[in-house]
């Protein structure tokens, strides 16, 4: 592993501040691939001639920033890029929004089904509760890596058809447009940051209360008619959402 090592002593940034920004410019610039190994924190102490605290704080700052992942007993590795998702900020679906991005995308129907909506359902999709609504469970996958669990509600009077629908490699939005002429207009969605249950973390390749992103949208047509409620769960170590930020004047 070659970087640049040395600490200017001289100079006004603190020490653990120059290690991150070493280390980093090394993981950003150089050849290095997700997987490979950084050297061992005493390692790291005599090259840079520095303490284990500088080290470890290093470290954190550069975990904290999703570039490196550190495994108990295991040592510290180049984490893999996250991924970039627009849905807090677009009225985009997951499928158009990877493939816009370049990822392939495909999706493992776990349920796709026609139900009486519970009361929670009923309320997002503005219904009698024990409506009929089709649920759809998925995991969806990118670049054939798990990334997020979601499930779907939509009312079935309105897109009947959605329940014998292969969405193996489907977009449920474009089905929704081309089919029925269903277009959302607007949408809600709440950002949490959760930990994983023994049953999710199966399912994303995770481990148990691993970190992962809750994602609770309703989405509505034009005429503000509720069409879709869904909750989904993405892996932490692998997703990341982008917002753009307008300042309203006074």
């Amino acid at each position: 592993m070659q970087f640049v090592s040395r600490i200017d002593r001289s100079s006004y940034i603190p020490y653990y501040v120059q290690v991150h920004d070493a280390i980093k410019e090394w993981v950003v610039h150089t050849d290095s691939l997700p997987g490979d190994r950084l050297p061992s924190e005493p390692e790291l102490c005599r090259r840079f001639d520095v303490s284990r605290t500088v080290i470890r704080q290093a470290l954190r700052g550069l975990e904290h920033e999703g570039l490196i992942i550190r495994r108990k007993g295991r040592g510290t590795f180049i984490a893999e890029p996250k991924i970039g998702e627009s849905l807090f900020q677009e009225l985009t679906g997951f499928h158009q929004d990877m493939s816009s991005k370049g990822h392939s995308l495909m999706s493992k129907v776990l349920k796709q089904a026609v139900i009486p909506a519970s009361a929670k359902v009923a309320s997002f999709l503005q219904l009698n509760p024990g409506t009929p609504v089709i649920q759809v469970d998925r995991v969806r996958y990118v670049d054939d890596e798990p990334i997020v669990v979601v499930t779907t509600y939509l009312p079935f009077s309105l897109c009947p058809e959605v329940v014998e629908t292969d969405l193996t490699h489907q977009s449920l939005y474009m089905f929704l447009e081309e089919t029925y002429g269903l277009v959302i207009a607007r949408g809600r969605r709440v950002l949490e940051a959760v930990l994983a249950t023994e049953y999710d973390a199966g399912l994303l390749g995770v481990s148990e209360a691993a970190p992962l992103i809750s994602l609770e949208s309703v989405s509505y047509l034009e005429d503000g008619t509720p069409i879709e409620y869904y909750h989904a769960l993405h892996r932490g170590d692998r997703s990341m959402f982008e917002v753009e930020l307008i300042r309203k004047r006074e």
